[in-house]
């Protein structure tokens, strides 16, 4: 009986290829596009990149890096580094703000794991400390990401309080576009942005409420706490 392929990279590729599949590919103009307008409408729901797998799971998903999402990789985790994940969320939550830590803690494990395959372990927080260095990442690529592992704590059921939410993206004509992850309170509605792209590869994002990022939030240099507290009012 003849072996089965698999199908990525535009080929068949026998069985046995690594986990971790690196795809380099230069950014096209449409990216650029996309991320422009979502910019202006401050809302970023679509990703910049038609490859992306959007409904992820441990067996098969992407990450992003090199800015942009100019490269892409293909990730398949063990049941030994999924269960890892999980155990994170052994204890249910009996808050919407324990989860939040939760949630910090496990991105921050899976960007742990998946940086050691596919090369962006070494990631710095923020453009500009990892300037040229291999496996960067932007905010387009942290933002991507997040989401992605956000739709797999969802898909896996490991969320109560929460549901993954779109990208959000604050601009002004002073700064430049940003872009975060965000979840949302399924009670309140309100919406919370999980920010990794001040913080190196492995550390937990910040977790924040979404209008006070899009006020152009941003941590201090003497050290912020990974949570900001929710205003009063419930904001939508």
């Amino acid at each position: 009986m003849p072996a089965k392929l698999a199908w990525f990279d535009g080929k068949f590729h026998a069985p046995g290829t690594p986990t971790a599949w690196r795809v380099i590919k230069p950014l096209k103009l449409a990216a650029f596009a996309i991320g422009a307008a979502a910019a202006f409408s401050c809302q970023a729901d679509v990703f910049v990149r038609e490859d992306i797998i959007t409904e992820p799971d441990p067996a098969q998903f992407n990450i992003c890096f090199d800015h942009g999402c100019a490269s892409l990789a293909w990730v398949k985790l063990s049941t030994e580094q999924w269960q890892r994940v999980r155990s994170v969320f052994a204890l249910s939550a009996d808050s919407a703000a324990k989860e939040r830590e939760q949630i910090r803690s496990a991105v921050a494990l899976l960007e742990t794991i998946v940086g050691a395959m596919t090369g962006t372990s070494t990631d710095k927080g923020g453009n500009w400390a990892g300037w040229g260095l291999p496996g960067q990442m932007d905010c387009i690529d942290e933002s991507t990401n997040t989401t992605i592992y956000l739709r797999m704590l969802q898909k896996d059921g490991l969320l109560r309080w929460h549901q993954a939410g779109d990208r959000a993206t604050r601009w002004t004509p002073f700064t430049w576009p940003h872009t975060t992850a965000v979840i949302e309170e399924r009670d309140s509605l309100l919406r919370w942005a999980v920010d990794s792209w001040f913080l190196d590869n492995g550390e937990p994002p910040f977790a924040l409420p979404l209008p006070t990022w899009r006020d152009g939030w941003k941590p201090d240099n003497k050290g912020s706490s990974g949570s900001v507290s929710a205003p009063a009012v419930t904001s939508r």
